[in-house]
């Protein structure tokens, strides 16, 4: 399935590594200048691209957008094709991380406490910018492996050899 006959709301299946961890990269820089520059308005802007990603992948992220479009094609890194339910998840979790962080400051005043919890935002996504580990896309495969999350959610995820023959047919392999 491409991504143009997805319909607007939807999460592209499968995603580009290399875009999700360029993303992460910029996810890291935003969260790094909030806390070390002191600009606690960032993380609304932090807490709308996670949502927006979640909804409609790439489409409503400016952040996103700029990876897709202009960064990636620029760099021209190859392609390296995942499976995109967990890396959705893994934008809910960032999404739930930062308007929790966005809630505690801006509801409650608790400045500290919303850097503290986007310092753990940091450390995850860090993890996908530098290394390519998904925490999220780890709990996600833990979930599904305990039945948490049913196989149907991601096919390709249940069974390797599915994705692999599936990306192979798309020439994507």
């Amino acid at each position: 399935m491409t991504e143009s006959k997805d319909p607007f709301f939807s999460f592209p299946h499968p995603i580009n590594s290399y875009v999700a961890r360029w993303v992460a990269a910029g996810v890291v820089l935003m969260a790094i200048a909030t806390i070390a520059l002191d600009q606690p308005w960032i993380m609304p802007i932090l807490a709308y691209g996670f949502i927006a990603r979640v909804a409609a992948g790439p489409r409503l992220s400016p952040l996103a957008l700029f990876v897709t479009k202009i960064l990636q094609p620029a760099i021209g890194e190859p392609t390296k094709f995942v499976p995109g339910p967990p890396k959705r998840f893994a934008a809910m979790v960032g999404a739930a991380f930062t308007v929790t962080a966005t809630v505690l400051h801006f509801g409650f005043g608790l400045t500290g406490i919303a850097y503290g919890v986007l310092g753990a935002l940091i450390f995850a996504a860090g993890l996908e910018a530098v290394i390519g580990l998904c925490l999220g896309c780890l709990f996600f495969s833990l979930m599904m492996r305990a039945g948490v999350i049913p196989e149907s959610v991601c096919e390709d995820c249940a069974d390797f050899t599915k994705r692999q023959a599936r990306l192979e047919t798309e020439g994507r392999a």
